[in-house]
């Protein structure tokens, strides 16, 4: 009668080396490959980190040196330094992290600030008993998660060596040093960054939890619904399984919802914001030709030298948005491609155009274009240069109070 064969498994001897050594087995290739890739990662991973707070500490010395010297104008000690920073939006972030919202007057106008970013700084202000430092404490974690989130989800889809790029152009951006200073982009984008890669990676819940908090942090929070909904889509087909899980898709609806809820406590109106937007902001919601055209008047217009500069800037950043929406239907990946469309709708379908090149930094897919387009060393050296150029004329603008996105 045949037998059939068996197969036992046996685990691997110690050997023994000549002098009574023991040498423990060695893992298999595969193994140490894997272990070493993953070592490779992280590795990279805490480069990015690297940069950000390499970058982080030059946009800060740059701005004190630059307020000095434009300004001509000396800086008294630490707090002098930190007055500084201490502008625009800022002002107002810190007031609802002191005060919270009220139903009447100034504090009325509040309204208008999403509140993930100054319940943040709050909750700093418990341990560092300062609201400006705390509020610079938050925007400074947030700015290197962002980049590190950034160059991951980019890894998904390209080499380790594009992705670092991607990170790069981020922290180089005319504009990041919104990032750095005390406002809610670092903040929002590092939670949107977040939810999209949890996304990716089949992590529903930590997808729905930073999905949520991101629609507490902004209004184009909600465009992570069909940007996430895609995602789920693209899950569900792979398997073939409907999920109660893929429900994190909606989850900023949920953070958008609190929002409300604060509006409604705050003055007994819901959508009190809208009304706030449109009666001490002059927004309100428009056809995008409407703000656009307007734009283009300033520039066209006899404007002001510093007005005709900021609506140039405005236009310049608008086409960039477009004409990176474009690509990203194109070339990049269908869910980019929704995200950059329902933003850039959101900042041009306005009465009122402004802070477009402050709100593109929240439009990732820009730097995984920038990215790809310095392949090509001329036109990385190109965007490189626009990059550094416009980065330190609009961080001087900011630190001298005068009007930067």
């Amino acid at each position: 009668m045949a037998v059939e064969p068996t197969v036992s498994t046996i685990e691997p001897l110690n050997v023994v080396e000549p002098g009574g050594d023991v040498k423990s087995p060695q893992p298999p290739p595969q193994d140490r490959t894997a272990s070493r890739a993953h070592s490779d990662r992280r590795l990279r991973q805490w480069q990015v980190a690297g940069i950000a707070l390499a970058s982080k500490f030059l946009i800060f010395v740059f701005a004190a040196e630059s307020y000095l010297i434009v300004g001509n104008e000396p800086i008294h000690g630490f707090k002098g330094w930190l007055a500084i920073l201490n502008r625009w939006d800022t002002v107002h972030y810190l007031d609802i992290a002191q005060h919270g919202y009220g139903g009447s007057g100034a504090s009325r106008n509040l309204l208008a600030f999403f509140p993930a970013y100054p319940w943040a700084v709050r909750s700093f202000s418990l341990l560092f008993r300062d609201y400006l430092i705390s509020a610079l404490l938050v925007s400074a974690l947030a700015s290197v998660i962002a980049a590190v989130l950034l160059y991951r989800l980019a890894a998904l889809d390209f080499s380790p060596g594009l992705a670092r790029r991607a990170a790069w152009f981020l922290l180089i951006f005319p504009t990041s040093y919104f990032l750095h200073f005390a406002y809610a982009e670092s903040l929002f984008l590092a939670l949107a960054l977040g939810s999209i890669l949890a996304a990716r990676m089949g992590r529903w819940a930590d997808c729905g939890i930073t999905g949520a908090l991101a629609g507490l942090a902004r209004i184009n929070g909600l465009v992570l619904i069909p940007v996430l909904a895609y995602e789920a889509v693209l899950q569900y087909r792979k398997s073939g399984w409907l999920e109660w899980r893929f429900l994190a898709a909606a989850a900023p609806a949920l953070g958008f919802g609190v929002y409300l809820l604060l509006n409604l406590q705050a003055t007994g109106d819901p959508l009190a914001f809208m009304a706030v937007q449109r009666e001490h902001w002059y927004k309100h919601l428009a056809a995008p030709w409407t703000g656009i055209g307007g734009t283009v008047r300033s520039v066209l217009g006899r404007s002001p030298a510093d007005s005709q500069m900021i609506g140039t800037q405005e236009l310049l950043f608008i086409l960039l948005g477009l004409a990176c929406t474009i690509y990203c239907w194109i070339k990049l990946r269908r869910a980019y491609a929704i995200w950059m469309t329902g933003n850039w709708l959101l900042f041009t379908c306005t009465s009122l155009v402004y802070s477009v090149p402050r709100y593109s930094l929240t439009m990732f897919p820009i730097f995984i274009t920038f990215a790809v387009m310095a392949r090509n060393s001329l036109w990385g050296s190109v965007i490189t240069i626009w990059s550094l150029l416009f980065l330190s004329l609009f961080t001087s603008i900011f630190v001298r109070g005068q009007w930067a996105f």
